[in-house]
C-alpha cells in the first residue's frame, strides 16, 4: 500500500533531520533545488521524439532513471511546502477546484486551449 503524503513528508523530514540539513534548507534554496531537479527530468527528454520517449519509458533501466528524478522532485516539493507552511494536500484540492471552474468539461473536453480561451467575453 502506498504511503500518504503526510507519511512521505515525515520520512523526508526524518532523513533531513538525521543529517542536520535543515540549516541549509532555506525557502529560496529549496525552490532552486526543486527547479534543478525538475530540469533533470527535462534533460532525459532533450532532443527525443515522442516515440523515443515512449520507448525510453518502456525500458526498465530508463524508467528507473526517470523514477529517481521524480522522487527527487517530490522530496524537494515536500521539503519546500513544509518550510513554507503549505498544506500540500489542501493546496492541491483548492487548485483542482479552481481549475475545474476555469476548464469546464463541457467546453474543454478533448481540447488543449488555455482557460482564457473559454472565458465568457463581455458583450
Amino acid at each position: 500500500m502506498a504511503k500518504a503524503l503526510v507519511e512521505l513528508r515525515q520520512d523526508i523530514l526524518a532523513f533531513r533531520d538525521a543529517r542536520n540539513w535543515a540549516q541549509f534548507h532555506k525557502i529560496k534554496d529549496l525552490m532552486v533545488s526543486l527547479a534543478l531537479e525538475a530540469a533533470e527530468i527535462l534533460e532525459l527528454a532533450q532532443w527525443q521524439s515522442d516515440a523515443e520517449m515512449e520507448a525510453f519509458c518502456a525500458d526498465p533501466g530508463n524508467r528507473e532513471k526517470l523514477s529517481d528524478e521524480c522522487a527527487d522532485v517530490l522530496a524537494y516539493l515536500l521539503l519546500l511546502t513544509d518550510r513554507a507552511g503549505i498544506d500540500l494536500e489542501a493546496a492541491f484540492a483548492a487548485k483542482l477546484a479552481r481549475n475545474a471552474v476555469k476548464y469546464p468539461v463541457e467546453q474543454c473536453h478533448g481540447r488543449r486551449e488555455k482557460y482564457s480561451h473559454f472565458q465568457q467575453k463581455p458583450e
